[in-house]
Formats: C-alpha cells, sequence, structure tokens
C-alpha cells in the first residue's frame, strides 16, 4: 500500500520509419515504469542524437523535440532512480563517442558490482560524468582490449554483477542483452521490415507489433543489417527471474517470463481465497493494485466486489495542502470512500503487498470512519521481509513492517480486525516455473549482495 517505487523501462527499435515518434509511443506504454526522467536517442547511420530530461514522456516531448531525432534506428528509456540521484545528468540513454564510434545506453537493473568497478576505473584515470551504475558499462567497453565491438561487449558484461537488461544503439545496429539470471523481462517484437526491444510486451500492442520471443537469460542479441545474430555471455548462472515483476509491476496486459501477468494476479487472489476463513459481505480492491487478484477471491468465494474505493486520476505532480492541516490529507486526496458500500458490511480488503504500512494504516482508518462493521486485510504476495537490490527500490530491512512486527502486532497497528498474506507456497502454486528470485519474501539472495547491500545503507544514511 505504500508503494515500491518503479525501476526502469527501455524500449528500441531496428528499420522502422518515424523511429522517434515509435519509441515515444512505446515508452509511453511503458510509463508505469518509471517517471522521473525520460530519454531518446536515435541514429541515422552516422551519428547519433539525443533528447533527455525530467519528467513523463507526454509532458517532455514535443513534436519539435521529436522531429529532430532522425534516422530508423531508436533507443529510450524511462526513469525511476534506483542508484544514481535523481538529477537531468542520470537521464537515459547515456550516449558517448570513443574510439570506435557512437554509443548510446539504456538500462534497467541494478549493477551489483558497480561501485567497486568504479573505483577501479577511477584510478585508472576514468571520469565519470553521472551518478548512475550505467555508465560503467561505457567505461568497460573503451578500455576493452577485444578486437572488435561484439567482442568487447561481451568481456564487459562479464565483469557486471546482478541485474542489467540493456539495449544498446550504435551508428548502423541495435543490441539487446540480458543478464544471465534474468532478474528483469525484456522482449522481442516484429513490425513490417523492423524489429522492436521491449521491457514488456503491452509496448508491442500500441505500435501494431507482434511479439517473438524473449530475450533469453545470458543473450546478447545483434540486430545489423537487417539480420539478427545470438551470442551468450559465457556465464552458468542459476535463472532467478524478479517474482515482483508479475506480483506489482508490469502491466496486466503484458506477458512477462512467459506468464499472462492477469492471469497469474488472478490466479493469486482465487489462492488467498482458498486459504482464508472468513467469508465477507463485500470485497472492496485498493484501487488499481489489488483489482485483479480481488477478481479470483470474490469469483472463488462468490462474495461481490465493491468499489468502495475510488481513485483520483487527477493528481498532478504538487497538490496544494490548505494551511489548516487535515488528518491523512495524502489518502484523501487519492482515494474517497464509497459509503453505500461499507457502512454496516463486514469488510476484505486486498491489495497486492505491504511495505511500511503508513498508507494501509490510513485507507483502514478511512473505511472504518465510513462505517464498516468488520475490516479484514489480504494481501495477495506473502510478507515482504528484505529489501530488493536488483532494481526496486525497496525501503531498508529495518523499515519494512512484515521484517520488524508480528502478525499480530501488525494488526494492531494497521487497525484491522485479522490481516492474512498468501502463503509461500500458495504464491508459487500460481506460477509454471520455480526459477524465480523471491529473496524480498525469503532473503535468499541468488548472488552475494552484502558488500552492494552496506553501498546502499551508507547512500541512505
Amino acid at each position: 500500500m505504500t508503494k515500491i517505487n518503479e525501476k526502469c523501462g527501455i524500449f528500441g527499435v531496428y528499420n522502422i520509419e518515424d523511429s522517434s515518434k515509435i519509441t515515444y509511443l512505446g515508452l509511453y506504454s511503458l510509463q508505469h515504469r518509471g517517471q522521473e526522467s525520460c530519454g531518446i536517442a536515435t541514429s541515422d547511420g552516422k551519428k547519433i542524437y539525443k533528447s533527455v530530461g525530467m519528467g513523463k514522456v507526454i509532458d517532455f516531448f514535443t513534436e519539435d523535440k521529436l522531429s529532430k531525432l532522425i534516422g530508423n534506428i531508436a533507443i529510450g528509456h524511462v526513469r525511476y532512480s534506483t542508484t544514481g540521484e535523481s538529477n537531468p545528468v542520470n537521464a537515459q540513454p547515456l550516449v558517448a563517442n570513443y574510439y570506435r564510434g557512437y554509443i548510446a545506453v539504456a538500462h534497467n537493473g541494478n549493477i551489483t558490482n558497480a561501485k567497486d568497478i568504479k573505483i577501479k576505473l577511477e584510478k585508472e584515470g576514468a571520469i565519470f560524468q553521472s551518478t548512475s551504475d550505467t555508465e560503467v558499462i561505457i567505461h568497460l567497453l573503451a578500455k576493452s582490449k577485444k578486437e572488435n565491438f561484439s567482442e568487447a561487449l561481451i568481456d564487459s558484461l562479464l565483469k557486471l554483477e546482478g541485474a542489467f537488461s540493456l539495449v544498446i544503439l550504435r551508428e548502423n545496429s541495435l543490441i539487446a542483452v540480458r543478464d544471465p539470471w534474468g532478474f528483469r523481462p525484456l522482449s522481442l517484437g516484429f513490425k513490417e521490415n523492423g524489429y522492436i526491444i521491449s521491457s514488456e510486451t503491452t509496448a508491442f500492442d500500441i505500435i501494431d507489433a507482434e511479439y517473438v520471443r524473449d530475450i533469453e537469460p545470458g543473450e546478447v542479441l545483434f540486430i545489423e543489417n537487417n539480420k539478427l545474430l545470438s551470442s551468450r555471455i559465457p556465464r552458468d548462472e542459476k535463472k532467478s527471474s524478479c517474482i515482483f515483476e508479475l506480483i506489482y509491476f508490469a502491466k496486466p496486459s503484458s506477458v512477462v517470463f512467459g506468464e499472462h501477468v492477469y492471469s497469474f494476479r488472478q490466479k493469486l487472489g482465487k489462492q488467498l481465497a482458498i486459504e482464508d476463513d472468513v467469508t465477507p459481505d463485500v470485497v472492496i480492491p485498493v484501487p488499481d493494485s489489488g483489482r485483479i487478484a480481488s477478481l479470483g477471491y470474490s469469483f472463488e468465494k462468490n462474495v461481490p466486489i465493491g468499489e468502495g474505493l475510488i481513485r483520483s486520476h487527477y493528481i498532478g505532480r504538487t497538490f496544494i495542502e490548505p494551511s489548516q492541516g487535515i488528518r491523512d490529507f495524502g489518502v484523501k486526496i487519492k482515494f474517497s470512500p464509497v459509503r453505500d458500500v461499507i457502512k454496516d458490511k463486514r469488510v476484505v480488503v486486498i491489495d497486492d503487498s505491504i511495505v511500511r504500512g503508513t498508507t494501509a494504516r490510513k485507507i483502514i482508518k478511512m473505511i472504518r470512519s465510513t462505517g464498516a462493521k468488520e475490516v479484514h486485510l489480504r494481501i495477495s504476495s506473502p510478507p515482504t521481509v528484505s529489501p530488493c537490490f536488483f532494481g526496486i527500490d525497496f525501503p531498508t530491512k529495518e523499515e519494512l513492517l512484515a521484517n520488524k512486527m508480528s502478525l499480530a502486532e501488525m494488526e494492531k497497528y494497521l487497525g484491522v480486525d485479522s490481516l492474512k498474506y498468501i502463503s509461500y507456497e500458495g504464491m508459487m502454486s500460481c506460477v509454471s516455473s520455480k526459477d524465480f528470485c523471491t529473496a524480498c519474501f525469503n532473503s535468499k539472495y541468488p548472488i552475494n549482495v552484502e558488500d552492494f547491500s552496506k553501498n546502499m545503507m551508507d547512500k541512505r544514511v
């Protein structure tokens, strides 16, 4: 309910007319993955052109800006900072011109050993222009002694740990990369005579592109001369795709890691109902994160869904609060309770997660004050007890409610008659594969994150 911040979304096109406008539309479809900054880089075969800035895609880009981004190859990025400051200098794609020519890079994920690489490179004379972990990739490429670009790229990628889904633009080619663990999603599409790369398949729909397949974990896909050439990062790692992509981040219209997001969330709700011994009068989803799980829960329990919370879609970047304080002002401008749905009812409220619990507490208080007879909170993911270091901006472990309180303590803190999470086993029964990173629920990280964890803690102090 206190939401985790999105990471990033990346998009690329090859051999497509109006590449900048197609990329603009793709990024618009991926806006849910980051609203802090956005950017597009294009190539006309000779030079790379770039336009990046702060804010949302629809606010930053104009017809004039897009018209100056010429060429039929492009990459784009929407960002929420998980490493690196919220600063225009960190807006992506990052562009450089070195002895092999122009290059632009857009990245989704966190490179967990980026700080160590950066320190080493700086001692050897490298000068960094940003605080983004993505920039180390460009420096590694420039420093590589390998003879050709493809060998230099793989040589550079071998030095990275953590999550890195990438789109890379050169004067005449587009490259898609997915880390060997497969933490973040990345898919290949086809449109007319060209190719599309996207963080999520939902972006293919808006531009009438056809989904072809996922970029495989550890794959480096070169698109040049209208041909696809697939190479590999030669590392044998266990596939560990992020389960939270399915639970929360991805659009319900996407197919991620081979799973239909909408169907998965509906299954979570159904499983949550199977595990629940409460039969309510009405099921109320927290908009919009709890809506699809609520459908599954409602169907399994044979209990109606009521839109007991109406979400405002008109909240801008800033909102003027009256000088005389209104209790729980932030929640009240976002949600409006519907008395007719709530009053004198035994209510089950459904959401996908609890992080700090501060917003959940305010929502429960709002529902109680509207006249609910009982309020039971149900969460369609297991308790979040550990932070993510692979591209999701979770709070620290000490801030996570489920890490510092027992279930009974959380019930008292939140002000609910009962609180129940879906079981870990129940969640995993809803996916067809077991190759997921679930460290946020069980603290079992697929790679060593101790040093990175210390670095992140230092940054937050």
